[in-house]
Parts: C-alpha cells; sequence; structure tokens
C-alpha cells in the first residue's frame, strides 16, 4: 500500500477539511479513523469499539463535517452526545478545529452554566449541536431545538453514558428526533449492555473493533502495590511525588471526600502546583485547572472519575490510582489519560486489602496481570487502626456474599431464634413483652367495666 493510500486524502474529504487535518497536525490516520471514516461517509451505521485515546473523536467528527458541509438554515442537522461536560468540550476543540475552514457553526450544551447563552446560539443558527443528554433535553422541552432536520447522530462513550444513568434521556431523544437517520456509536468496551444498546438503535451496523474490547494501549506501562491501609497509601503517595521523574500527573479518587482529602495533604508538601476537580467544583473552576493542566503551570491533577474522560493532554507522565474505581471499565479509561499520542506513560494503582477482589476482575477484563511491586523500605506503613481493618473485612464479606449467596463469612447476620413455647413458669417473664393495648382499647374496656 502506498503513502498515499495511508493518507487522509484517501478518503475523499473535500479541500477544507484536509487542509484543517493538515494544520491539526494529523499525518497518518489512527487505525479507528482508517476503519470508521470510510464506512460512516459511505452512510452505514458503525459501531466502533476503541480505547481512549486512539483518535476516535476525529473518526466520527470529519464524516459529519463532510456530510454537513456548510452553515444551512437556522436548525441543527447532526447531533453528537456525549455523558460529560468535559467530554462535550473536548469534542467541541476537536470538531471547531476541523471545521476551521468552513463556515459551519458548533454549538455545545451541558449543565452547569446558565442556559442564556446556551440557547442565544442556537436561535441564531446551529448545523451541529454537541451536547450532554439532560441538556439537549431541557432545551428541547423548552422549545429552543428543533430536530426535524437532524440526520446523522453520535452517541459518544456508549458504556459511561449507561454507566451514568443517562438511559432515559437517551431514549427520549430518540423517540424526538428523525427515525431515518444515520447512527455512529462508539464506546471503550463492548459489554452486554452496550450490545443491548446497539441493536436498539443502530440499523445494520457496521462493526469496527481496532482492539479488543477493554485493552489499554501498549504505551502504558502498568504496577500495582498491595496496600494495608489508607495512611500507607498517603505515605507512599507523597513518596512518590517526590520523584522528579513525574513531571505531569493526575491521581484519581473514588470520591470528592478522598479527593479533597488528598489535596489537602498535597498542598501542605509543596510537591509543586496542584489542583482538584470533582462534581462540587464550579463549571469555571473545572475548566480553569484543566487549562492550567494542559499549559503545564499545573504539575498534579487530583480527580474524581468526573475528568476520566475528555482530558486530553499528550504530556501527562504518571496516572495513580489512588483508589481502585469500582466500575471496572472506568480503570482503562482513567489510565488512558495517559500514553496518548504515541508518548509513553506510566500507570500506577493502589490496592487495598478490600480493593484487591475488584482488582483482580479488572485484571481479567483486560485480559493481563499488572505487575506486583513491594513498597519501598524508606515508606512509613503503620499498623491497620481496627476499625479500617473491620471494615475491609466487612466489606470483603459483602462482595462474596454478592458473588455466593450460601458464602457465611465473619460478619453475616445470625438467624433470629426460634420460637419457643412459654410455660406457666414462663409467664411472668413474659409479661413485659406483652403489647401494651393502645388508648381506645383501654377508653373501651373503662366503659364495659362500668356497664357492669
Amino acid at each position: 500500500m502506498s503513502d498515499q493510500a495511508l493518507g487522509f486524502d484517501a478518503f475523499k474529504l473535500n479541500k477544507q477539511l484536509l487542509e484543517a487535518v493538515t494544520a491539526a497536525g494529523y499525518t497518518q490516520p489512527t487505525p479507528i479513523q482508517e476503519k470508521a471514516i470510510p464506512l460512516a461517509l459511505a452512510g452505514h451505521d458503525v459501531l466502533g469499539i476503541a480505547q481512549t485515546g486512539t483518535g476516535k473523536t476525529a473518526a466520527y467528527v470529519l464524516p459529519l463535517l463532510m456530510k454537513v458541509k456548510y452553515a444551512q438554515g437556522l436548525h441543527p442537522r447532526g447531533i453528537i452526545l456525549a455523558p460529560t461536560r468535559e467530554l462535550v468540550m473536548q469534542i467541541e476543540e476537536v470538531a471547531k478545529q476541523l471545521a476551521q475552514n468552513t463556515d459551519l457553526r458548533i454549538v455545545s450544551l451541558y449543565g452547569g452554566l446558565g442556559p442564556k447563552t446556551q440557547i442565544e446560539n442556537i436561535t441564531a443558527g446551529v448545523d451541529i449541536i454537541i451536547s450532554t443528554p439532560g441538556r439537549f433535553m431541557d432545551l428541547y422541552r423548552k422549545g429552543t431545538i428543533y430536530t426535524k432536520d437532524i440526520k446523522t447522530m453520535v452517541l459518544d462513550e456508549a458504556d459511561k453514558i449507561m454507566d451514568m444513568g443517562f438511559m432515559p434521556q437517551i431514549r427520549s431523544i430518540l423517540e424526538v428526533i428523525p427515525s431515518k437517520r444515520q447512527n455512529l456509536l462508539f464506546s471503550a468496551t463492548f459489554s452486554a449492555r452496550v450490545e443491548n444498546l446497539a441493536s436498539e438503535f443502530l440499523e445494520f451496523p457496521e462493526r469496527v473493533e481496532v482492539t479488543p474490547s477493554a485493552t489499554t494501549a501498549e504505551t502504558i506501562g502498568q504496577v500495582k502495590y498491595h496496600v494495608p491501609n489508607i495512611k500507607t497509601k498517603i505515605n507512599l503517595l507523597e513518596h512518590l511525588l517526590a520523584n522528579e521523574e513525574i513531571n505531569r500527573a493526575i491521581i484519581f479518587t473514588r470520591s470528592r471526600k478522598n479527593a479533597e482529602s488528598v489535596f489537602s495533604f498535597l498542598e501542605r508538601k509543596h510537591l509543586g502546583e496542584i489542583r482538584v476537580i470533582h462534581a462540587n467544583k464550579g463549571q469555571n473552576t473545572r475548566i480553569n485547572s484543566i487549562e492550567d493542566f494542559k499549559g503545564g503551570e499545573v504539575r498534579i491533577l487530583v480527580a474524581t472519575d468526573v475528568a476520566s474522560r475528555g482530558l486530553d493532554v499528550t504530556m501527562v507522565s504518571h496516572v495513580i490510582n489512588f483508589d481502585v474505581p469500582l466500575i471496572y471499565e472506568d480503570y482503562v479509561h482513567r489510565i488512558g489519560r495517559t500514553g496518548r499520542a504515541e508518548q509513553e506513560g506510566k500507570a500506577i494503582t493502589f490496592v487495598n486489602p478490600a480493593e484487591i477482589y475488584h482488582f483482580d476482575r479488572i485484571e481479567d477484563i483486560i485480559r493481563m496481570r499488572v505487575d506486583l511491586l513491594p513498597i519501598p523500605g524508606v515508606v512509613d506503613v503503620p499498623d491497620t487502626p481496627f476499625e479500617e481493618k473491620q471494615g475491609y473485612e466487612r466489606e470483603l464479606d459483602r462482595l462474596k456474599q454478592r458473588d455466593n449467596p450460601d458464602y457465611k463469612g465473619a460478619f453475616h447476620e445470625k438467624k433470629a431464634p426460634p420460637k419457643v413455647n412459654i410455660g406457666k413458669g414462663e409467664k411472668v417473664r413474659a409479661k413485659k413483652h406483652v403489647k401494651k393495648p393502645n388508648r381506645n382499647q383501654m377508653k373501651t374496656k373503662n366503659q364495659k367495666n362500668k356497664g357492669k
């Protein structure tokens, strides 16, 4: 195959798009682009399975831009739905970059901001809408979005959309847009739920899978530490971040509370500029933190899974999973923040005694065993407090009982003692357990006594 055939010009895109592709620094299409773009341009419904960081955004944006071509009328002709505002913003950035030589009007919609400006942008005329499902339906119900001209629908990160509970909104959207349309569905994993969703709204789709579902990028080196308690996690994190090799890192936690705790601890240690983002942070704060991180002004970004997708930062050297994700596919998305654009990266995961159960299943999903490293001798490993240790044991019991209802662990509930007949000698002691009559019953009894 010639170099000409490997270039973007092999897709027969128009001059405006090809010039934008070159200006964006794209030289050769990635595997997902090479397979998905021709099918999408030919009008097929496409089911694309590709891990994060493989260039799948351009794989659906370029065909959509080619189909819409130029500004026309006031109403949208294409929509792209994504689960988080961060991902919507990232898609918008790529779409506007690739559409820079056209007059196409691209509007992004997401929560966290008042709808006034978004409504004004739509009513001024729009060709492509990029939106979270919830905000799209909010503005549709206000009568702001006219859907009858929509000819293409893209659903990105379908697995995350379902994990976040957006399926009611997706089904509502499917009811209000034309049934005759092209559908493109992309997901990093292909679970049974994604398969069911695909069968629900794709018509004879062409399936494109550039790597097996839930495969991690080869450019990412993965290691794990078995850590006995939360204090050791903190000590190990401080030790690792003292290494100058970690020049730009994202630390993922399971909850907002953990994110704030880790942020407060690291801020006191003066290990470099640090920011924290999670759902409780204001939209402007989150945007500014991400932009500063992208620009290299921030060394460490502490985040919940709200940021595990939609962050496209090419020079992230390390991802540290302070907590193991409970949605196992999120592991792939988290560590996909490093090792992007053919750069090498490293993913480090701290695994406490209860999280071993979850990480074993993550390794089953990614079909590999992650190397286990010993905790360095210089790291202080304090004894696990009794309550914390008991919490791990309770959690393991719960997980094992979920898998096997007959499992009886150390903390299973005791059965109620069998009922026994009370003899005459026991009646006196049993009186305290006799239910007292209520006020109405006492009143009726007193009336009967007076009648006598």
